[in-house]
């Protein structure tokens, strides 16, 4: 997997470098730019989730903003975690010095057991070390890369951008604002006071702000210029295509909390589109809101289509897309979709494997961006999309079977 990771990392910085100077700054047709790329918790498919390591990588691979979730420390310090419980995503729990430290709290209406950054200092967060959450992923870089802070993520951001010579961004996300506001740990203004420091608290910088919370986003909203984006997530997908709704995915924490009726779907809603469009500058919704997908009953629960042994999204089908991409761009507001990943078993039936398939597929239907955990396929697909080729020459570049061939 590490030879892997590395050679793919050199094969796309080669292609890419004959490829996107060509084509990186095309405009597109619709909406006057290139859909941006985003690192999902940096290269997320190759290495622990939120290091260092992990948004370099991104970044070498073409991404051009890399994604810290922001959680605090007992002493203040944002760090890049993606949940204020760091049990799954470090080696905390095999450390004995802070074997005291295991609790259990109360996180958006939800009893969870584990190591919360919020009770540790950052000269504690210093001994932890990132690990890959997913067990399908590579587990050989576990135990070696830090906990980096907000302040070092943008400083590596920014060495990047001059040693490359292009815009790289950060997508900051406020994890759980209600949760840290309930412990006097609020995520706005330490964000926007470090975002300051470094002279990217202001319209032109390379940030966006994102939250599945809306309060937080109407509280920024007053306090800084830059694109704020709110987060639509939903529970699951039912059997027909259609999202449900279920504790705590089913809405904004601050909407249980102020006792608001409705779900997250009720954003994506033309009323609820117009609402978010007096705070927020775009939304990152979840991808089946843009394109859903349904599978097969059989004895009223989803078959194994492709006759793996597993159920999963490569036993579902498509369903046409909707028109959130062009609601929301009627209103002025972006889109950027989450999460995309590479492995087969999360590759709906019809993209045949191919995660090039999923990619085109919707920049083709317009969104200005989207978060992946293999920056390598997201750019690689961009660079097809941004070729304007016709449907054959595509499909031949996605099979491997270009030779011969010349584009229009």
């Amino acid at each position: 997997m590490k030879e892997r990771c590395f050679l793919r990392a050199v094969a796309l910085t080669l292609t890419l470098a004959t490829v996107l100077p060509a084509c990186a700054h095309r405009d597109r047709p619709d909406t006057g730019r290139a859909p941006i790329v985003i690192g999902h918790r940096g290269a997320a498919g190759y290495l622990p989730d939120h290091t260092l390591a992990s948004y370099a990588l991104a970044i070498e691979l073409g991404a051009d903003y890399v994604e810290p979730d922001l959680v605090a420390t007992k002493d203040g310090h944002l760090i890049a975690r993606h949940e204020p419980n760091m049990i799954a995503t470090t080696n905390v729990a095999s450390l004995p010095q802070f074997a005291a430290r295991r609790t259990t709290k109360m996180v958006d209406g939800v009893p969870e057991q584990g190591f919360f950054a919020s009770d540790f200092t950052l000269a504690e967060i210093k001994q932890i070390r990132a690990v890959q959450p997913l067990a399908e992923r590579d587990p050989d870089f576990n135990g070696r890369f830090e906990i980096p802070t907000l302040e070092e993520v943008i400083e590596l951001v920014k060495r990047k951008s001059a040693e490359k010579g292009r815009r790289i961004g950060i997508y900051p996300e406020t994890k759980h604002p209600t949760f840290h506001q309930g412990l006097g740990l609020a995520l706005e203004d330490r964000l926007l006071r470090v975002l300051t420091r470094a002279g990217w608290n202001h319209r032109g910088a390379p940030v966006f702000i994102q939250s599945f919370e809306t309060a937080n986003l109407r509280y920024l909203r007053a306090r800084t210029e830059l694109p704020l984006v709110q987060l639509v997530d939903a529970d699951g997908v039912a059997p027909d295509g259609q999202l449900t709704y279920a504790a705590p995915f089913d809405k904004p924490y601050d909407w249980v909390v102020a006792g608001r009726a409705g779900t997250f779907g009720d954003l994506l809603t033309p009323a609820g589109l117009a609402e978010v469009s007096r705070y927020a500058d775009g939304i990152g919704p979840w991808k089946p809101y843009i394109r859903s997908s349904a599978c097969t009953l059989v004895n009223g629960t989803c078959a194994d289509v492709n006759g793996d042994g597993l159920v999963n999204d490569a036993d579902r089908t498509l369903l046409p897309p909707g028109d959130l991409v062009q609601r929301a761009h009627a209103l002025g507001l972006v889109v950027h979709p989450y999460t995309f990943r590479s492995e087969q078993r999360r590759l709906v039936k019809d993209y045949a494997g191919t995660p090039a398939r999923e990619y085109l597929d919707f920049y083709q239907l317009g969104v200005d961006g989207l978060f992946s955990d293999f920056t390598d396929d997201a750019v690689a697909a961009r660079a097809m999309f941004l070729l304007k080729t016709d449907a054959d020459y595509e499909r031949c570049l996605i099979d491997g079977h270009c030779e011969g061939r010349g584009r229009r």
